[in-house]
């Protein structure tokens, strides 16, 4: 196995650029590197946690949403057994009487012409 870790043998292309690179990180020191300074102007706003943080609010709400819509609406309840439309025997009635329409006038048996 070589350096890299590949398990291949390195062509002289290979070797040469890694000697190259080696001998050029060598003569890099402290002298050549430039002064740290803090970063100068505004300050970039990251933008991605305020997408994530939307769209979290976003389904949160739809959630809510469908919960209650779900929830609004109440199962229908079972209809109660049906009831005879006669009362029982032995309770008195009243006699009920039948609706007229005023609007519609009722021939009388005299108005009626053979």
């Amino acid at each position: 196995m070589n350096e890299s870790g590949t398990g291949t043998t390195a062509t002289p292309v290979e070797e040469r650029l890694r000697a190259a690179l080696a001998a050029r990180a060598q003569r890099v020191g402290p002298a050549d590197l430039r002064p740290l300074r803090p970063p100068s102007g505004p300050v970039r706003f990251r933008r991605v946690p305020v997408r994530r943080a939307v769209a979290g609010v976003l389904v949160l709400a739809a959630v809510v949403a469908l919960v209650f819509l779900t929830v609004r609406h109440e199962p229908a309840r079972p209809v109660g057994p049906a009831r005879s439309p006669h009362p029982p025997a032995g309770t008195p009635t009243a006699p009920v009487p039948s609706p007229v329409s005023p609007s519609t006038p009722q021939p009388s048996p005299s108005a009626r012409q053979p």
